[in-house]
């Protein structure tokens, strides 16, 4: 009897990854330049779910300390100078300023959790925490008068997480990849030898067949529907739907520093300077029982971050002073009865290869820090399947517009003024913060801002936009103002209608 998953009419790879989050988008990439043939298939656009809606950071977890969580928390603070490396343009180090609430947790714990921070994970480049008398530092000038006095600073790193899933599909798609977004996977066959795919494009109702040697389920809040619906592979669910909303209001204080403050129900909220005029305040943690796709900020998670902005900073935080707010799901590895914010942050890769079955790997949970290794261990899991692969390699590659010194920002920043001094400084900073050394390709030989084509608000252009469509598979306006840029907290309503426009005339 002939293994149906063995026609030779339908493409095979190596290895088929479903689902477009930065898990995925890092696998593919992991597995493309260790030499292997790879397709990615993601039902909406790349980062379109939980790896776009995160507090946006590169860190360690200071909060997991408190659950022992020793090895998460090492293996994070040792990726954080290793991203940063890889992505500069994107990722970049930032202080966090903890003020002291008596009657929270004491000094001492904080002091001696920081010294822990600093010390299990090989910082090198990052200066290290220090004691802040906040009566007199600057960063006690946003707080309430006469409330905190002592306070510490840490470092962390930023990160433009939507971004950095695409950097990732595009650094694979350059190595050989096969990257297909708005495509779904709508059946999935196991023959002995190879998997059958059957793949839906979302915008046609199109159908079509790929075959893979190993299927890696990279689903994320979908990870347990793909296991057992799909690719019926038996056993209890293994996901945790954890909802994080965050907040976006004008800036409250002037400086870039952050602040990391705890709330009396034990969870801690971070303060962000964000996209130069706003700031950013999450996260909550609650458990999420509904449609993994459309996860909305409650009025009730709303309140509860003013609330615990108001309890910290002297500028009141309401309701209605807020200009946007996000949510994610996020998959967490447990089960009920554990409260959100004590389930692991922690990832599991679950292999089943039954015998004389091709063999599939599901990807539980995970942090944005920790995606590089993440990638790394699943395909050194998959060494003996796929023995002609290379070794690792991610560690010290850089990603797209990536290639120049960590702490090369600024003389990156004063070359493109220098190609295009009609944008300024704030233009010229957000084209390198989000597209480093390939801002030169953007501009190319223009002379003038009109070189650039049409202009459509906020210093967005015909140019970037060619350069969103053609090379980041980017196709709606909240691809492009949400995702790949966060323009759409600038641009009015007649402009985003405009870029609409532009956008169908151009499909």
């Amino acid at each position: 009897m002939t293994d149906p998953t063995l026609e030779a009419d339908i493409p095979l790879y190596d290895l088929a990854v479903i689902g477009g989050g930065i898990n995925g988008a890092g696998i593919a990439r992991d597995a493309a330049g260790r030499g292997l043939s790879v397709h990615l298939c993601e039902q909406g656009d790349l980062a379109s779910a939980t790896s776009s809606a995160s507090t946006k950071l590169v860190h360690g977890g200071l909060r997991y300390l408190e659950h022992y969580e020793f090895r998460l928390v090492r293996e994070a603070l040792s990726e954080r100078e290793v991203l940063w490396g890889m992505a500069p343009h994107i990722i970049w180090p930032l202080r966090f300023v903890l003020p002291h609430h008596r009657g929270l947790r004491p000094a001492w714990l904080l002091r001696l959790g920081l010294f822990l921070y600093d010390h299990i994970g090989g910082r090198c480049r990052l200066p290290p925490t220090r004691t802040l008398d906040l009566a007199r530092d600057e960063a006690g000038a946003a707080l309430k008068p006469g409330l905190f006095r002592r306070g510490f600073e840490y470092s962390d790193c930023w990160v433009d997480d939507a971004r950095l899933v695409v950097l990732n599909a595009r650094d694979a798609a350059a190595r050989g990849a096969v990257i297909r977004t708005r495509t779904r996977a709508v059946a999935a066959e196991r023959g002995s030898e190879a998997w059958r795919l059957t793949l839906e494009d979302a915008r046609t109702g199109e159908r079509s067949e790929v075959r893979a040697r190993v299927l890696v389920n990279a689903a994320g809040p979908w990870a347990d529907h793909v296991r057992a619906d799909m690719l019926a592979i038996p056993g209890p669910p293994k996901v945790r739907l954890v909802q994080g909303s965050h907040i976006v209001v004008p800036r409250l204080f002037p400086h870039e520093r952050c602040y990391i403050v705890q709330n009396a129900d034990g969870r801690i909220v971070f303060a962000i300077p964000y996209e130069r005029d706003f700031t950013l305040i999450g996260t909550t943690d609650r458990d999420y029982a509904g449609d993994p796709a459309s996860p909305t900020a409650s009025e009730e998670e709303i309140a509860y971050l003013c609330a615990v902005a108001g309890e910290y900073f002297a500028k009141p935080v309401r309701p209605e002073d807020v200009v946007w707010t996000y949510s994610g799901v996020r998959p967490l590895y447990g089960e009920d009865g554990e409260s959100a914010q004590e389930v692991t942050r922690d990832y599991v890769l679950a292999l089943d290869r039954p015998e004389g079955a091709a063999p599939a790997l599901t990807v539980y949970g995970g942090k944005i820090t920790t995606y590089r290794r993440l990638a790394e261990e699943a395909l050194d899991k998959l060494a003996s399947l796929l023995p002609e692969a290379r070794g690792a390699w991610t560690r010290g590659a850089t990603l797209p517009g990536g290639d120049f010194p960590i702490d090369g920002v600024e003389a990156l920043v004063r070359e493109v003024i220098g190609r295009a001094p009609w944008l300024g400084e704030a233009g010229a900073r957000r084209l390198v913060r989000l597209y480093g050394t390939e801002a030169r390709a953007i501009l190319g030989d223009a002379r003038e801002e009109a070189d650039l084509g049409r202009a459509f608000g906020g210093g967005l252009t015909e140019a970037e936009i060619g350069h969103l469509v053609g090379k980041e598979w980017a196709r709606t306006p909240e691809d492009i103002l949400w995702r790949r840029t966060k323009l759409g907290l600038v641009l009015t309503q007649d402009q985003r209608a405009e870029l609409e426009r532009y956008l169908a005339g151009a499909s």
